[in-house]
């Protein structure tokens, strides 16, 4: 199985991307972890060059609660599906971003003889975005920078809603709930037992 998640910050996508991944017993790509941990390589003197090097470019935009370039993103992916312990599928949370890197997935996936499942949306009020995120305790999720990802969220990811409602790869599910909840949610739409 393989499974996009989206939904604006503090959705839940990292919670249910991991109950998905346990359950199907697939790898998680989690595009916020991998550049936090990029982030932090760049400032402990990190002997992995790839990510410090990935640090490097994203940190003017991660500080800023910008969107990452699609070509810095795109190839970083590229990467990362690229591996062979990924063949038989995973859950990737926090991308695609945008409609176009919604597309480059598509391209990309082709191109590995590999097909996206789904696409799961976590739809969840903007106030319990905001709350939910500033009660987290991680470095980005400062107010004003949690308040630009989610204006970002609503005027560019939004649009992949429709990129994949049009390919009937969409799934909506109401993230406002217990997370147990939402996880059920989830399987049954996936018709799994």
């Amino acid at each position: 199985m393989r499974f996009v998640i989206l939904g604006g910050s503090g959705s839940g996508k990292s919670t249910q991307a991991q109950r998905l991944c346990r359950h199907f017993d697939i790898p998680l790509i989690s595009t916020g972890e991998i550049l936090r941990e990029a982030l932090k390589s760049q400032s402990s003197h990190c002997t992995n060059a790839n990510l410090s090097s990935l640090g490097r470019h994203v940190q003017p935009y991660v500080e800023k609660g910008e969107l990452v370039p699609d070509e810095i993103m795109i190839e970083f992916i590229r990467t990362r599906l690229n591996n062979d312990e990924l063949n038989s599928g995973w859950v990737l949370e926090g991308y695609p971003r945008t409609a176009f890197q919604a597309e480059e997935l598509d391209f990309l996936l082709d191109d590995l003889q590999q097909k996206l499942d789904w696409a799961i949306y976590l739809q969840v009020p903007e106030a319990v975005m905001v709350t939910r995120s500033l009660g987290r305790s991680l470095p980005d999720d400062q107010p004003e920078i949690v308040q630009r990802r989610i204006e970002i969220f609503y005027d560019r990811t939004m649009n992949i809603l429709e990129y994949y409602d049009r390919r009937r790869r969409l799934l909506t599910i109401n993230g406002d709930q217990f997370p147990e909840m939402v996880e059920q949610n989830i399987l049954t739409l996936l018709c799994v037992p």
